[in-house]
């Protein structure tokens, strides 16, 4: 879920989110921190799973909240299709996840005529996977420059590398 618990706005208390989900039927609900990284399992569709959680999230909150639903396979599938160099020494890494209302073609156009300093860009199936080599050009990359200033920026959510790798072994284990 992007925007929630930052800064202390959008306060969503993942225990009442997880009671939440479970009332609707999703079962062997877990959370991984308190930034809106949820697990869950279901019979339903992906279709019907978004359209519950989206009108969930509607109902019970007075704020929009953007979020992503991947499947295990297919975040699985996601890592193991990462480029090598995801895997270098990176100043940062970051995940920009496509959000289930995001328009795609937006990101992926504004990505296309990007020009990149002393970066590098992934677009995967469920997101895009960007790394910046050096910390102390961080401020003249256009992650930090320009892309926070594009309208779909607010329909992204956002995770570190470490995160993704993170969530990724949950779900490899099982924990």
């Amino acid at each position: 879920m992007r925007g929630i618990n930052v800064g202390g706005k959008n306060k969503v208390a993942m225990s009442d989110l997880k009671v939440l989900l479970s009332e609707l039927g999703f079962e062997d609900i877990a959370s991984y921190i308190n930034s809106g990284n949820l697990f869950f399992s279901s019979v339903e569709s992906y279709e019907s799973c978004i359209s519950k959680i989206r009108h969930l999230l509607e109902m019970n909150f007075d704020f929009s909240i953007p979020f992503t639903l991947i499947n295990k396979e297919d975040y699985l599938k996601e890592k193991e299709n990462l480029p090598e160099w995801w895997y270098q020494e990176m100043a940062r890494r970051d995940v920009l996840f496509f959000s289930c209302d995001s328009d795609r073609s937006k990101i992926l156009d504004f990505i296309d005529k990007s020009t990149f300093h002393n970066e590098i860009v992934y677009i995967g199936k469920n997101a895009v996977f960007w790394g910046k080599y050096d910390e102390s050009e961080y401020l003249k990359t256009t992650y930090h420059k320009k892309l926070i200033k594009q309208d779909f920026y607010k329909q992204v959510t956002i995770r570190n590398g470490n995160t993704f790798e993170k969530i990724a072994e949950i779900l490899e284990n099982g924990n």
